[in-house]
């Protein structure tokens, strides 16, 4: 896994690649790739979902800590355009 970053604050783009023949990525590739889903860095996450599911989307994995985000509580959702996307809690502020 490797990111593509235009600088600070621009977007980011994750690169993945297949961890075996049989892998979901793999079988993405196979199909003709694309976009897999958006993430959005989010002040907070719990309000996000609440919003979320207001306009119809889905909670389709709960908040957990992710390995690759030093922590921070990831969650997955998918909206009533079928597009899935990954919001990613924003880093706390350390004292001054």
């Amino acid at each position: 896994m490797s990111f593509l970053s235009f600088g600070s604050g621009e977007p980011q783009v994750e690169l993945v690649e297949p961890a075996g023949d049989d892998s979901p990525v793999a079988r993405a590739a196979q199909s003709g790739g694309g976009m897999h889903h958006m993430c959005f860095e989010v002040q907070a996450l719990d309000a996000e979902i609440d919003a979320g599911r207001a306009s119809g989307a889905v909670l389709v994995k709960a908040p957990q800590p992710a390995v690759a985000f030093d922590g921070r509580r990831i969650c997955w959702m998918f909206t009533r355009e079928r597009l899935l996307v990954e919001y990613l809690e924003a880093a706390k502020s350390g004292p001054a």
